[in-house]
């Protein structure tokens, strides 16, 4: 340890990319001083995983309107050739309900994961977070265009503002850039 690394704070030692000192048993840790932004950040991140995983519950709920709604478009605009058997139907809606169901669980859990490591100043959580939320923007843009769930659309609008607080100019000292130089 040189003598310009004796006595730095973990703020100071991650700046330089360095790892924060150990903590020896019946120490305890430093406290960290997350900035606001941060801290609100956080807890859409969470609010935006609740909020994905009860548009699933709903989804599940009305499962049987569903499944009708889509019954009926089959027998107004039928396929020659495929009939429409109403079992095959609900069963395929039914897992694929079940299936976005663990997708929305999945998100929900890596939101909450990657957002508690970002509130420490891990930058690489912030960017898993960020393609997380572009993936989320995608899969709402691309795969489920036709559908208005309302579920989505707020999560997807919790998870745009918290990411904007991510990386906003005032914490970027929080997330520092580790250098690419060996030590």
């Amino acid at each position: 340890m040189t003598d310009s690394e004796a006595g730095e704070t973990d703020d100071e030692r991650r700046k330089r990319g360095r790892a924060p000192d150990p903590i020896l048993p019946g120490q305890k840790p430093p406290k960290i001083v997350v900035p606001k932004p941060v801290a609100i950040s956080f807890w859409l991140w969470i609010v935006a995983g609740v909020v994905l995983i009860a548009g699933q519950v709903a989804l599940l709920v009305l499962k049987d309107e569903l499944t009708e709604g889509i019954l009926k478009q089959i027998k107004e605009n039928p396929v020659p050739g495929q009939p429409a058997d109403p079992a095959l139907v609900a069963s395929g809606v039914n897992t694929l309900l079940w299936m976005l169901f663990g997708g929305a669980v999945t998100f929900a859990v890596l939101f909450a994961l990657f957002a508690y490591k970002a509130r420490e100043g891990t930058r690489s959580a912030r960017t898993v977070l960020t393609v997380g939320a572009v993936f989320l923007v995608l899969v709402e843009l691309l795969i489920l265009r036709g559908s208005l769930n309302v579920f989505l659309l707020v999560s997807t609008l919790l998870v745009a503002i918290a990411l904007i607080l991510m990386y906003l100019p005032s914490v970027s000292d929080f997330f520092p850039k580790v250098g690419r130089k060996l030590p």
